[in-house]
């Protein structure tokens, strides 16, 4: 056993007293030991049910022969750190999950892992740390929340209070309404329950192999969700004895599965910064084009908030990630003869699987579009890429042309939205807030929903090289690379500049003479670094662009 390394053996007499400690016994040195991530925390309501989660785990793992062993992973709301420089710091975590797991999984020499994550950057973070340390590794998420219901008995969700606060500025909710939303938009522990980010990466790891079937979709507050938990922590001892690491899960027609899965979802954008990071830590390079690629022959099927009007709990009453797999599968999607953290393939995991709700997972004979959620531009204005959720814009704004708003930071472009001074027809440009320049590429959850909530989403456009919420709809276009801060051209960009969005065509360019591009550019200056110091300052010195996935990378000498 991996383990062996800090317990056998006359040189390990210090470790062993060190266990003896600890309060383990000879009996328990005797067996794999299992390393469990619990992220739970009392400030992210993802995580607050996560202690429960971690004792199944334990149990699930005794019950099978090992010894589990818990330690921490933090995670950071992202609600709650929207808007203001909180968000900056949501990112990172990403990284400093990553790293400190690394830390522990290899300082004490676990035989194998179970990782608890639940919301957003904890997700793709801990499947970063699983590929680096590749021992046998099984994930089991917290689960997602319920939906609200208000009182006049209208399902609802976070997004829908985020944009209710732009309705209200706009003068067309009363602080009443705007208080029942409040009241009963997030109604339990969970993940918020649309396909935002946190639901995205957590059905993209059942899809990618990495969770058991039920990882994505069953709602936190089910005692399923309790079950599962046990399983997986009973399922990790299988994985050790047949030697099942990571790495033999996570290869290149594993990451080209979830990019698909991630299409017919219509999962978050933040998908298109993780899958890469991940990939690349798995030792596999994945280049942004081949998403369109997948995309033009892979059908949108689902048309979760906020696209539509279902949420989580509608798609694990309907047969959750596999039953969306089983559909991709009729078509030869998928492949199916990889193995995955339930010991099986991908063919034995779906053969059961069963579309229950042919509305909330349409069949594949009549998607919701015959392409996928996300799409991938290129233009002058992002020659390295940015992204955009194809399946929450407005039929409207697939293609669209107007005068470009130009704001340099998320909190003047607030301002201006609700201060009326953007109309029809605009083009927001928010930029210096990418990986660099903000540092920390927030989320532009509150612009997007104030466009929205002000009766513009089916008429303004925003580009950022920022980046969105899950929650986010509307022609809203990020991860623009390469960002201001290191010269990109929407650094050039000029208030009144005609930009021309196509997503059908995966275009984006604003209309400028070579000339003029040139001069632009010639005059353009690095803007001093807004953090300084800390854990910012030196993300800043290392973070690659959002088409790499913002990964972090030593300078070249």
């Amino acid at each position: 056993m991996k383990s062996d390394a800090a317990k056998k053996g006359v040189q390990q007499a210090p470790h062993r007293s060190l266990f003896n400690a600890l309060g383990y016994t000879k009996e328990e040195l005797e067996k794999p030991l299992i390393g469990i991530v619990s992220s739970f925390n009392e400030i992210v309501p993802g995580h607050m049910n996560l202690d429960k989660i971690t004792a199944a785990v334990k149990q699930g793992v005794a019950m099978a022969g090992g010894t589990p062993v818990v330690f921490p992973a933090i995670a950071v709301c992202d609600g709650i750190a929207m808007g203001h420089v909180g968000m900056k710091y949501s990112l990172i975590t990403r990284e400093l999950i990553a790293d400190s797991t690394e830390a522990m999984a290899i300082a004490h020499q676990f035989d194998g892992l179970v990782m608890i994550p639940n919301c957003d950057k904890n997700v793709p973070g801990l499947l970063m740390a699983a590929a680096r340390v590749n021992v046998p590794t099984v994930f089991v998420s917290g689960g997602p929340m319920l939906a609200g219901t208000l009182s006049d008995g209208t399902r609802s969700c976070l997004s829908n209070l985020f944009e209710a606060v732009g309705t209200y500025e706009a003068g067309k909710m009363t602080a009443e309404e705007l208080e029942d939303v409040e009241e009963h938009a997030c109604p339990s522990c969970g993940s918020c329950s649309g396909m935002y980010t946190a639901n995205s990466m957590n059905c993209l790891t059942e899809a990618i192999g990495m969770g058991l079937e039920g990882n994505g979709t069953i709602p936190a507050p089910y005692s399923e969700r309790i079950r599962l938990a046990k399983h997986a922590g009973m399922k990790i001892m299988e994985l050790i004895e047949k030697d099942i690491k990571p790495r033999d899960i996570m290869n290149e027609k594993a990451f080209e599965n979830a990019l698909t899965i991630d299409m017919a979802l219509g999962c978050s954008t933040n998908s298109m910064l993780h899958l890469p990071a991940i990939a690349h830590e798995a030792g596999v390079e994945i280049n942004l084009d081949i998403a369109n690629d997948i995309s033009a022959k892979t059908p949108n099927l689902c048309h979760l908030a906020p696209a539509g009007q279902t949420f989580m709990e509608d798609l694990n009453r309907a047969g959750g990630v596999y039953a969306v797999m089983k559909e991709l599968d009729k078509k030869g999607l998928l492949h199916t003869d990889i193995i995955t953290a339930t010991g099986k393939t991908v063919k034995e995991n779906i053969e059961h699987a069963v579309n229950r709700d042919p509305e909330t997972i349409r069949p594949i004979e009549n998607p919701y579009s015959e392409t996928g959620g996300i799409a991938v531009l290129r233009g002058n204005l992002a020659p390295d890429t940015c992204v955009v959720k194809r399946s929450a814009v407005a039929p409207e704004m697939l293609v669209h042309e107007g005068p470009a708003k130009v704001f340099d930071s998320e909190e003047d472009a607030i301002e201006a939205i609700f201060g009326g001074k953007i109309v029809a027809g605009d083009v927001v440009v928010i930029r210096y807030e990418g990986p660099k320049g903000g540092p920390g590429m927030r989320e532009m959850l509150n612009p997007t929903s104030a466009i929205v909530g002000m009766g513009l989403g089916s008429s303004v456009a925003l580009i950022t090289d920022g980046r969105f919420s899950g929650a986010t709809r509307g022609a809203a276009i990020g991860h623009v690379s390469p960002e201001a801060a290191v010269g990109g051209p929407i650094a050039f960009v000029k208030d009144g500049d005609i930009i021309k969005i196509d997503i059908n065509a995966n275009k984006i360019d604003f209309v400028v003479s070579d000339e003029e591009f040139a001069k632009r550019k010639a005059e353009w200056k690095p803007r001093e670094a807004k953090i300084k110091t800390g854990a910012l300052s030196r993300y800043a010195a290392l973070v690659t662009s959002a088409d790499k996935g913002a990964i972090l990378k030593l300078p070249e000498a």
